[in-house]
């Protein structure tokens, strides 16, 4: 699958992979700040943003269009990958299937095991509830996504992937596959750099998990950005990008 992507700045390639129900915008501000000394390429997940929508829909499958992509670019090795949330599982995924090619993992508020609560049944009715209604405005749209959400920075979040009454992603084949992507199947030990960025008011990243991460990337680091929930990119960007920044110069 030819995934749609975007390319800027000049240098060693890092490989930027956003979240679910998100797109190649959601880590801009961290793409413009490292194309000033990185070729950065940002991309739409399948079934998200631009790029086709397929049927299937599994960690897998994101990861191998990833490696498509990759391959397309002529990008052979020492390749960077920043992944947030579902991206970031997507990103682990592919220190198994191409260990070769990754040099350097950055990981946003995920980690690499089993999500069994589902978090997103009141995103998937709010979502479905603006699709039914038919609605071709945004303003509408907020009104009766409030009936499900209660927070507003997730519905502007979403409403980013609202054009003229429909959601960029494949809402129907997103649910059918949530279960699937929610859940994961360890990878192979991977001992090259990588660091768990974690929101401290998130609980994507438990204390408890660090054994599971361990077994499988031996030499990962983790740094806590206080006050930040799941979207740690979004809610403290200069933070973010202070920390990435170090642990890319620590590494090089």
């Amino acid at each position: 699958m030819q995934l749609n992507y975007r390319i800027h700045g000049e240098g060693s390639p890092i490989i930027l992979i956003h979240g679910l129900f998100g797109s190649l915008d959601n880590l801009g501000q961290i793409a413009k700040a490292l194309a000033q000394h990185y070729q950065v390429i940002q991309l739409d997940l399948r079934n998200h943003g631009k790029s086709p929508w397929n049927d299937t829909m599994t960690i897998d499958a994101m990861a191998q269009d990833i490696i498509q992509l990759m391959d397309y670019l002529n990008l052979n090795n020492d390749i960077i990958v920043i992944g947030h949330s579902l991206g970031g599982k997507v990103a682990m995924k592919l220190t198994a299937l191409a260990p070769q090619k990754i040099m350097k993992l950055i990981v946003l508020d995920i980690a690499p095991v089993a999500y069994h609560q589902r978090r997103h049944d009141a995103v998937f009715a709010a979502l479905n509830a603006v699709e039914k209604a038919h609605l071709s405005q945004r303003r509408q749209a907020v009104t009766i996504m409030k009936d499900y959400l209660a927070d507003d920075n997730t519905i502007l979040f979403l409403l980013k992937s609202f054009n003229q009454g429909h959601w960029y992603f494949n809402l129907p084949v997103i649910y059918k596959y949530y279960d699937a992507i929610s859940t994961w199947q360890e990878v192979p030990a991977w001992k090259k750099p990588i660091l768990f960025i974690r929101g401290s008011l998130s609980d994507y990243i438990k204390r408890d998990y660090w054994d599971i991460i361990s077994r499988q990337f031996p030499i990962a680091k983790a740094h806590i950005i206080y006050g930040a929930g799941h979207w740690v990119h979004g809610e403290k960007p200069e933070q973010t990008l202070r920390i990435i920044q170090r642990f890319l110069q620590e590494t090089e």
